[in-house]
C-alpha cells in the first residue's frame, strides 16, 4: 500500500500517548467546544438569513454569499494552520480563534451593511480554520501519536458529540431570535462561545513540548521533508481527489435535499424531515466505519460507502417520488455522511505518520473545504440550466469519482 520510505514518520519526542485520563478530558473538552463552535459560527447562520435580509435591506443571496466567503477563507487558511499546529500544538492557535470567533459573532450583532457583513465573515472564517474539525483533529492526532485505537475512540467520539451540533442549535437559534430579536441572539450565541470555548482551549489543549532552537529547527526541517515529498507523490493527490469529490458531492445535496423532495412531490414537512434524518445517519456511519477499520482498509471501507452514495443519488429521480423510496435513497446516501471526517487522520497517519498530519490535512481542506462552498452554487446553477436530474448525476459522478480514488489510493 505505500512504501518505506513514505511511511510511518518518527514521531516528535514527547508526542508519545499520553495518561488515559488526561487524553479523555482533551477530547471531551473539544467535543464541547466543536459542538458549540459549529453550532454558533455555521449551523445559526440559516436561522439568521431571512431576518438579516430584511434589516439591511439585502437579498438572500446577498446575505447567503457572506457564508460562502467565510467558508472559502477558512479553506485558503488551511495550510498555514496546519503548519502551525504541527510547530506548536493547538493551546495558542485555538484559544486566540476562540477570542476572535468570539468578538467576530459580536460584531455580527452590529453590522449594518454588506460590507460589513462580509468583513466580518472575512474574520469568522478564519476563526474557523483556528478553532473547528480540522485543528481539533490535529490535537487528538497528536496526543495518541502511536495509539491508533485511542485516536480512532478519540476522533469518533468528538463527531459524534459534535455531530448533534445543527440539532442543537438550530432550534436554539430560533429561540432565541423569537423572543429577543436576531441581534440579541447573536450576543447570546457569542457569550456561550466564548464562556465555554476560550477557556477550554486554554487550559486543556496540550502545547507541544519546549524545545531548544535546534531541535525546534530539525523538527521543522522533517516535518516539511515529508510534506514536500508527499505532495510530490501520487497518493496524496489520489487523496485529494477522493475527499474533494466527496465533500462537494456531501455539501450539494445538504443544501438541495429539501428543494429536490419538495419538487419531487414531497410536502415540506417530509423533505425536511428526512433531511434531518442526514446528520442523526452520518453518526451510524461514523460507529459502523470505524468498527469496521479494525478488519478491512480503510481506503476501501470508505470507496464501498462513497459508491454506494452514488447509487442512491442515481435512484433518487427515479424511486424518489413515492416515500419509501425517498425513504429509502436518503437513508443509503446518509450512511456516508459523515465518514470522510474520521477516515482522511487515520489514511493520513497511516501513511505518513502524526509528525506533519496538520500540514497534510490542511493542504487536503484547502481543496475541499473551497469545493464544498463552491459546490452548492454551481449546483443551482446547473438545475436551473437543465434540471436537477443532471444535478443528480453530477453528484452521483463525484461520488464515483471519490470511490475510485480511493481504490486507486489503497493500490499504491
Amino acid at each position: 500500500m505505500s512504501s518505506s520510505t513514505e511511511t510511518a514518520a518518527p514521531e516528535l519526542e514527547g508526542g508519545g500517548s499520553p495518561r488515559s485520563v488526561h487524553g479523555w478530558r482533551i477530547v471531551a473538552a473539544l467535543a464541547v467546544t466543536q459542538t458549540i463552535g459549529y453550532g454558533v459560527l455555521y449551523y445559526a447562520f440559516s436561522v439568521f438569513l431571512t431576518p438579516m435580509a430584511r434589516d439591511l435591506h439585502a437579498t438572500d443571496a446577498q446575505i447567503a454569499a457572506a457564508l460562502t466567503l467565510s467558508v472559502l477563507i477558512a479553506a485558503v487558511c488551511a495550510p498555514l494552520v496546519g503548519r502551525r499546529l504541527d510547530a506548536r500544538g493547538g493551546r495558542a492557535l485555538m484559544t486566540a480563534g476562540s477570542l476572535l470567533g468570539t468578538a467576530a459573532v459580536l460584531a455580527w450583532s452590529r453590522v449594518e451593511s454588506l460590507p460589513q457583513l462580509y468583513a466580518v465573515f472575512a474574520a469568522i472564517g478564519i476563526a474557523c480554520s483556528m478553532v473547528l474539525y480540522e485543528a481539533a483533529f490535529a490535537v487528538i492526532v497528536a496526543i495518541h501519536a502511536g495509539n491508533e485505537r485511542g485516536r480512532a475512540t478519540g476522533l469518533l467520539a468528538l463527531t459524534i458529540v459534535a455531530g448533534f451540533a445543527s440539532s442543537i442549535f438550530l432550534p436554539l437559534t430560533g429561540l432565541l431570535v423569537e423572543h429577543y430579536g436576531w441581534r440579541t441572539a447573536l450576543v447570546i450565541l457569542a457569550l456561550i462561545y466564548g464562556v465555554a470555548a476560550i477557556p477550554l482551549h486554554a487550559l486543556a489543549v496540550r502545547r507541544h513540548p519546549a524545545k531548544g532552537r535546534a531541535q525546534a529547527s530539525a523538527a521543522a526541517e522533517e516535518r516539511a521533508g515529508i510534506v514536500k515529498a508527499a505532495t510530490r507523490r501520487r497518493p496524496f493527490w489520489l487523496l485529494v481527489i477522493a475527499f474533494t469529490a466527496n465533500g462537494g458531492a456531501v455539501a450539494v445535496i445538504a443544501v438541495l435535499l429539501i428543494t429536490y423532495l419538495v419538487h419531487l412531490g414531497h410536502s415540506p414537512v417530509l423533505a425536511a424531515t428526512l433531511a434531518g434524518l442526514l446528520g442523526v445517519l452520518s453518526v451510524t456511519g461514523r460507529l459502523i466505519t470505524t468498527g469496521l477499520q479494525t478488519r478491512l482498509p480503510a481506503a476501501l471501507i470508505a470507496a464501498a460507502i462513497f459508491a454506494l452514495q452514488g447509487v442512491a443519488v442515481l435512484l433518487l429521480p427515479l424511486v424518489g417520488h413515492g416515500a419509501a423510496g425517498a425513504i429509502g435513497a436518503v437513508l443509503l446516501f446518509g450512511l456516508g455522511f459523515g465518514i470522510a471526517s474520521i477516515t482522511l487522520p487515520h489514511l493520513l497517519v497511516e501513511r505518513y505518520g502524526t509528525v506533519p498530519y496538520a500540514g497534510l490535512a490542511g493542504r487536503i481542506a484547502a481543496f475541499s473545504v473551497a469545493d464544498k462552498a463552491l459546490a452548492p452554487l454551481g449546483a443551482v446553477a446547473l438545475a436551473q440550466a437543465a434540471g436537477y436530474g443532471w444535478v443528480m448525476g453530477a453528484v452521483a459522478a463525484a461520488c464515483g469519482i471519490a470511490a475510485c480514488a480511493l481504490v486507486a489510493y489503497h493500490r499504491v
